[in-house]
């Protein structure tokens, strides 16, 4: 329990309505999880508003409501705080209310479109492997040291953060790194927390169906940067063009690194294998079991934030040549029968790209490229055709297939693919509509030597169709029917 006027420090209060010397108990923004004494904060959604259950949430109980526009009827005894921008208040609430629980570690923030979860995860790898205890607030899950709690965002809301946070206190965890996604940074979900640094991979195309245009898209991850503390480091890749966009504002120290541009962590690629690359990293040559170009970039970023961590140079090569793959991301194995079957979580044009571009650079061009991927409903209908033209122009055969349909019908959203196709690649592509079946019908098609990849869901073990999830685990399927042809 703890007294409403503690909880509001910091948040911006237009109005209040009664007292703020009340005892509360916790704070929820989900109507249904209110309980006697609790605050209630309404906040306005992309689907639903929660203004609409404020007289829901006092009948069960709250005695304080967080809201941007006070309702018209107030009741007897319940305090109302009128502020500009919930989510933002909720945020500097939490951590508040959880004593500030991003202040007791070192919190690294990982944003981009691509290589959030591979380098987070690493990082995480990494500094447990140097004996650390060490915390994890990714796509894939949430790990407080060696405990895995599962996720559903990929910046849960600023409640979740500071909780599992105040958790990792709790269990004398010293290093979190924390993937930042745009929709968090937008919704203010990690204002109130304090950063020892943050990384920027890269920006491509994506989530055009939550921003308006690429340029908010790009600012929005660049407001991360400069919240900043000065006291923190900014790292960014500034082979990507809108690297060093992200330092125009930032108080934080400048680092940078690249393959291609003088930066302060740089790389060069020696080889590029199946079993791995050998890269010269600033001086030093380094073999990693990490795959391709993208990845290099990912190693120079976790090689990067470890030294500005404090980790000895030669300690962090050592490790970094010992970590490994991240599930979902370029994860693959040699059936039997000799063929190559790769999963990535490759959903945007870029990442696409990037992984196909890999495999061409690796294989000898002897073997077929047998790509199966599609595009998840109710998200980013322009990049579409861009998925469909690169699978079909880097692949020498595609199948276009469900990914997470949604409420979208599957058909239209395997049409829209089917727009970026260009006719001299007609004929290397099949449209299936099953998942499961297009799978199958990659292993059927793939001889001794082939390679498959299978893009879009990478770690995902479901697929959500009309609100429902179903198990599905591309993973396991593959591996399944190249079994299955071996006898």
């Amino acid at each position: 329990m703890m007294v409403l006027k503690d909880i509001l420090y910091k948040v911006t209060i237009n109005a209040v309505v009664g007292s703020t010397s009340i005892t509360v108990g916790k704070i929820e923004f989900d109507s249904r999880q209110i309980e006697v004494n609790d605050i209630f904060v309404a906040i306005s959604g992309t689907i639903t508003d929660g203004h609409n259950f404020i007289e829901k949430a006092i009948k069960d109980g709250a005695t304080a409501i967080i809201c941007e526009v006070l309702p018209e009827n107030l009741e007897d005894g319940v305090t109302y705080i009128e502020v500009a921008n919930s989510n933002q208040a909720m945020a500097y609430m939490a951590a508040n209310f959880y004593g500030h629980p991003s202040e007791n570690l070192k919190l690294v923030g990982v944003t981009g479109t691509n290589g959030k979860t591979t380098v987070s995860s690493l990082l995480y790898q990494l500094f447990k492997k140097a004996g650390y205890k060490v915390g994890l607030l990714s796509t894939v899950k949430i790990m407080v040291d060696n405990t895995v709690y599962k996720t559903t965002h990929t910046t849960p809301d600023s409640l979740t953060i500071n909780r599992y946070l105040q958790l990792m206190n709790d269990e004398g965890v010293e290093f979190c790194f924390m993937e930042v996604s745009s929709h968090g940074i937008h919704q203010s979900r990690t204002e109130g927390l304090r950063f020892e640094g943050g990384i920027f991979t890269n920006l491509s195309h994506d989530h055009l169906d939550y921003h308006d245009t690429f340029a908010e898209y790009r600012d929005v991850k660049k407001r991360f940067f400069d919240q900043l503390p000065k006291d923190a480091f900014a790292l960014t890749n500034i082979d990507d063009k809108n690297g060093l966009v992200m330092f125009q504002n930032t108080a934080a120290i400048k680092y940078t690194y690249a393959l291609k541009n003088y930066a302060d962590y740089r790389a060069q690629i020696l080889e590029n294998e199946f079993s791995g690359l050998l890269l010269k990293l600033n001086d030093s040559e380094l073999w990693t079991r990490l795959i391709g170009s993208f990845n290099a970039y990912n190693i120079l970023a976790i090689y990067g934030a470890a030294e500005l961590l404090g980790l000895d140079k030669v300690e962090i090569l050592r490790l970094i040549s010992e970590l490994e793959n991240v599930a979902g991301r370029f994860q693959y194995f040699m059936s039997e029968g000799k063929i190559t079957a790769i999963v990535d979580y490759a959903h945007t044009p870029d990442a696409l790209k990037n992984v196909l571009e890999t495999i061409n650079d690796i294989r000898t061009k002897n073997e077929e490229l047998i790509t199966v991927v599609g595009c998840g409903g109710n998200r980013d209908k322009t990049k579409r055709p861009k998925m469909g033209h690169i699978a079909s122009a880097l692949s020498t055969k595609v199948i276009l297939t469900s990914d997470n349909p949604r409420n979208e019908v599957p058909e239209v959203i395997i049409e829209e693919m089917e727009k970026g196709v260009e006719p001299q690649n007609f004929k290397k592509t099949l449209s299936i509509t099953d998942r499961n079946q297009a799978i199958k019908t990659a292993c059927q098609l793939a001889g001794p030597n082939d390679i498959i990849l299978i893009a879009g869901k990478g770690h995902e073990t479901y697929q959500e169709i009309k609100g429902e999830r179903f198990d599905f685990d591309d993973y396991k399927i593959v591996q399944e029917y190249l079994k299955q042809l071996q006898k």
